[in-house]
């Protein structure tokens, strides 16, 4: 079973944030079984998506690392704002 790993990373960030309309997640490339993820936000939600010392970022990531194991996969996620 194939994961959209785009809908699961949107599925967990658009809660968190204010400006929900503004959460853009992209595919950029999946070389040698490495998944790259760009995340987009608002400027003002970049550090809800963050958090204090990262610990939302690397919760997201450990859920989407989780994810890709199964499949055999790894996950780059790059979190930025507009």
């Amino acid at each position: 079973m194939a994961i959209n790993y785009e809908q699961l990373i949107a599925d967990l960030i658009k809660p968190l944030v204010m400006n929900p309309e503004d959460v853009m997640v992209k595919k950029f490339s999946e070389e040698n079984e490495v998944l790259t993820i760009q995340v987009i936000v608002n400027q003002d939600d970049l550090g809800r998506v963050i958090g204090k010392n990262g610990r939302i970022a690397n919760a997201i990531r450990t859920i989407a690392y989780a994810s890709a194991s199964k499949e055999g996969k790894k996950v780059q996620i790059n979190i930025d704002s507009l």
